[in-house]
């Protein structure tokens, strides 16, 4: 943690010595408005910023998910960037002196919230007033981690009121999703008030998708054989508790953290008396760990998406969201069913 944070304050010094060789940016006031709240944008009283003279708005998104999601509120109205690179996985990455760039000069900022530890400071350093920024997850009821998904090393999200690290993983629920886009839309909106209505339609477009993909699940797995899927880290569990079902971590809220080796044995107890017979890895992390509980159960591995990002593979064959939630579930039907 303290290599990730000295990582950041060096990205802040660099973007204070890029601002104060151009002059700086438009906005030079620090952001106000409370973190936890969905939006906060320009100081109260002032103007909202507008996309004047048919000027696009500038959106940044943190990674891939709320990438998806402004985009798809933002129709053509706005144009939406990717901050966290394509392929790359999400949970430790650190934004640099240009990164630091982008968001000081963006409208809209729209991150998830847990996943990006270093958002708030981020936001905080590169001032803007005028930026709206929008933590999608905001409003939903956040579910803890598992004790043993805090040992040392692993990435430290946010804790809830008794210690319990907090599980980021809202986009991988259908509902949920339908939650982060609404707040997107009022992002927007607050951004762009001339087409707050465009915004608006839009956002309804995709959370009529967002349904059928929650009735596509239903439907799917209601009559699943087996409730319990074993995963290489704990990325299901919000899609788990909507949809009736088991998720059965290996290691805990980060992909890169390793799971002790009496967690890796518990699993092999749980895949062994279930009769489990498909392991889930993802694309973005070495599925090591997942292989090790397979080959020592005689199971196979199969792809479960945790939609951290895409690779380059999925992006030339034009995957999104909504694809790689179907193909998701198709993988959920075939191991619940063996």
């Amino acid at each position: 943690m303290r290599t990730k944070h000295l990582t950041l304050t060096a990205a802040v010094a660099a973007l204070a010595l890029l601002l104060s060789g151009c002059g700086g940016t438009s906005g030079g006031t620090a952001q106000t408005g409370n973190p936890a709240s969905p939006v906060s944008g320009a100081s109260e009283g002032a103007s909202a910023p507008t996309a004047a003279g048919g000027k696009k708005l500038q959106a940044v998104a943190s990674f891939y998910p709320m990438y998806e999601f402004s985009k798809q509120v933002a129709g053509d109205r706005a144009d939406v960037t990717l901050l966290i690179p394509a392929g790359t996985e999400p949970h430790d990455w650190e934004p640099s002196a240009k990164d630091m760039v982008r968001l000081s000069e963006a409208d809209v900022f729209v991150y998830n919230g847990l996943v990006e530890g270093w958002a708030e400071q981020a936001l905080e350093s590169a001032a803007n007033g005028k930026r709206v920024a929008v933590k999608a997850s905001d409003g939903i009821a956040l579910q803890e981690g598992l004790a043993d998904e805090e040992e040392e090393g692993g990435h430290a999200h946010d804790a809830s009121a008794d210690g319990h690290a907090q599980d980021p993983h809202v986009w991988l629920d259908p509902v949920l999703a339908q939650r982060e886009v609404t707040n997107i839309a009022a992002a927007f909106a607050e951004a762009d008030p001339d087409h707050k209505a465009d915004y608006q339609a839009n956002a309804d477009a995709y959370i009529a998708k967002l349904k059928a993909l929650d009735r596509d699940y239903r439907e799917g797995l209601k009559d699943a054989k087996r409730k319990d899927f074993v995963t290489q880290h704990a990325a299901f569990g919000y899609l788990a508790k909507q949809y009736g079902l088991t998720q059965v971590p290996i290691a805990g809220l980060s992909p890169e953290q390793e799971p002790a080796p009496d967690r890796m044995a518990e699993v092999v107890k749980t895949v062994r008396a279930q009769q489990i017979r498909t392991i889930f890895f993802e694309t973005l992390v070495d599925p090591k760990i997942a292989q090790t509980i397979a080959d020592e159960t005689g199971a196979k591995t199969a792809v479960l998406n945790p939609l951290e990002g895409l690779t380059d593979d999925e992006r030339k064959q034009g995957l999104d969201y909504i694809a790689v939630m179907e193909s998701n579930l198709a993988a959920l039907r075939q191991a619940l069913n063996e």
